[in-house]
C-alpha cells in the first residue's frame, strides 16, 4: 500500500483529465484540483471512484490562485505504479488543448476578397492610378493655398485641413492594400492593425466635422455676409481645427482599445483589406456587444449630429436665397457654396451605400463591402480637390500660376 503522495508539477495545461486514469484504475482514489495563475479562476471537477466496479462521484472544486497541480494519490496495487505514472503524464501532457488555452496574436493576416481573389489583379491598375490622383490634387492644392496669398483666407485654411485628412487616410488604407495585391504582403503586425484601426475611424469622422464646419462658414457668409470677416476668422479656424481634432480622437479612441483588450483565439485571418472593427473583433472568443455598440452610437452620434447641422446650414441658406430679389445675386450666393455643397452629397452618398451594403451582408457577396469601402477612402480624396480646383476661379487661377512658376 502507498500512502497519500504529493506529486508538484511546474507550469501545466490548463485542463486535468483524471477520467482516462480512472477507467483503468477503479481502485484509485485521485482528486485533482487545478491551480491557475495569480488572478484567474475556473471551475474544475472532482472525481472519486466509490469502490471497484461502482459509478464515479463528480463534485464540483474552485480554483487556487497558484500555477501547481497537486494529486494526493492512494494505490492498492505497486505493481501498476510505473503504468499509473505513464497515464498521469499522457492525461496532462498529450490532451487536446482546451478552449482557454490560447496563444497570444503579435499579427493578423489581411485576405482581401476571399472569395474571388483573381479580382485584386484586376483592381491594382485603377486604384494605384486613383491614389496617384489622389496625392498629387490634394498635394497641388496645399501647395497653391500656401503659396498664393490671395487664398490665405479661412474658407480656404479650412479646405487645407479637409485634404490633409484626405491625404492621411489615403496614406493609411491604400499603401497596404496595393502592397498585398503586388507583393502578396498580408501580414501585418497587432500595433499596426489597431493603429490603422483608429485613424481609419477618427479621420473619417474628422472629415464629417469638417463639413459640418465648412457648411457653418458658407451659412455665416451668406446669411451673415455683414458679420462675416468678425465671425469667421482665422483664430475662428485655429479653434474649429482643434475642435475637430480633440471631439472625435477623444471618441473613438476607446475603439481600438477595446478591440486590443479582447482574446483572440479564433485564428489571426480577417477576411479583408483592412483592419475595420467588425473583421477583426469576429476572431475574438470575448463578448464583443459593448465593443460594437460603442462604435455604433459613437459612430451615429458623430456622423448623425454632423450631418443634421448640415442640413440646417443649408436649409437657411436656400430660405435666405430664396429671399434675394436682385438679378443674378441668388445665382451667385448659390455657387459659392456649391462646390462644398457636391462634395457633401458625394460623401453622404458613398457612405450611405457602404452601411446599407454591410447590413444587406447576407444578401450581397462579402467582397462587394470590402470593395466600397476601400473605394470610400479613396474616391472622396480624388474627386475633393479637383472639384473645388474647377469650380473655384480663385483656386484654378492658383493653380494656373503655379505651374508656370514651375
Amino acid at each position: 500500500m502507498i500512502g497519500p503522495g504529493l506529486c508538484v508539477f511546474g507550469e501545466m495545461p490548463k485542463r486535468f483529465c483524471g477520467s482516462g486514469i480512472q477507467k483503468e484504475y477503479s481502485g484509485v482514489e485521485c482528486c485533482g484540483f487545478l491551480l491557475l495563475k495569480q488572478g484567474e479562476s475556473k471551475t474544475l471537477e472532482k472525481t472519486t471512484p466509490i469502490g471497484k466496479g461502482s459509478a464515479p462521484r463528480r463534485t464540483q472544486l474552485n480554483a487556487l490562485p497558484s500555477s501547481l497541480l497537486l494529486f494526493s494519490v492512494k494505490e492498492n496495487i505497486l505493481t501498476n505504479t510505473g503504468l499509473w505514472i505513464f497515464n498521469l503524464y499522457r492525461a496532462l501532457y498529450m490532451a487536446s488543448p482546451s478552449n482557454y488555452s490560447t496563444a497570444p496574436v503579435s499579427e493578423f493576416l489581411l485576405i482581401c476578397f476571399p472569395n474571388y481573389q483573381s479580382w485584386q489583379h484586376w483592381l491594382s491598375l485603377p486604384l494605384s492610378l486613383l491614389f496617384l490622383l489622389a496625392m498629387g490634387a490634394n498635394a497641388t492644392l496645399l501647395l497653391t493655398i500656401q503659396l498664393e496669398a490671395s487664398l490665405h483666407e479661412p474658407m480656404y485654411y479650412l479646405l487645407s485641413l479637409l485634404s490633409l485628412l484626405d491625404i492621411v487616410l489615403c496614406l493609411t488604407v491604400i499603401p497596404k492594400v496595393l502592397a498585398i495585391f503586388w507583393f502578396d504582403l498580408r501580414s501585418i503586425s497587432f500595433s499596426a492593425c489597431f493603429l490603422q484601426m483608429f485613424i481609419m475611424n477618427c479621420f473619417l469622422a474628422m472629415e464629417s466635422c469638417t463639413f459640418m464646419v465648412m457648411a457653418y462658414d458658407r451659412y455665416v457668409a451668406i446669411c451673415h455676409p455683414l458679420r462675416y470677416p468678425s465671425i469667421i476668422t482665422d483664430r475662428f479656424v485655429v479653434r474649429a481645427t482643434i475642435f475637430v481634432v480633440a471631439r472625435n480622437g477623444l471618441f473613438f479612441l476607446p475603439v481600438p482599445v477595446l478591440s486590443s483588450r479582447l482574446r483572440y483565439c479564433a485564428g489571426n485571418i480577417i477576411k479583408n483589406c483592412i483592419c475595420t472593427n467588425l473583421s477583426v473583433s469576429k476572431l475574438s472568443c470575448d463578448d464583443i456587444t459593448f465593443n460594437r455598440l460603442y462604435q455604433f452610437v459613437a459612430g451615429w452620434t458623430l456622423l448623425g449630429s454632423d450631418l443634421i447641422l448640415i442640413v440646417l446650414s443649408y436649409s437657411f441658406i436656400l430660405k435666405a436665397v430664396l429671399r434675394i430679389k436682385a438679378e443674378g445675386a441668388a445665382a451667385k450666393a448659390l455657387s459659392t457654396c456649391g462646390s462644398h455643397f457636391i462634395l457633401i452629397l458625394f460623401f453622404s452618398t458613398v457612405l450611405l451605400v457602404l452601411v446599407i451594403t454591410n447590413l444587406a451582408r447576407k444578401r450581397i457577396p462579402p467582397d462587394v463591402p470590402i470593395l466600397l469601402n476601400i473605394l470610400h477612402h479613396l474616391i472622396p480624396p480624388a474627386l475633393n480637390p479637383i472639384v473645388y480646383g474647377v469650380r473655384t476661379k480663385e483656386i484654378k487661377q492658383g493653380i494656373q500660376k503655379l505651374l508656370r512658376r514651375l
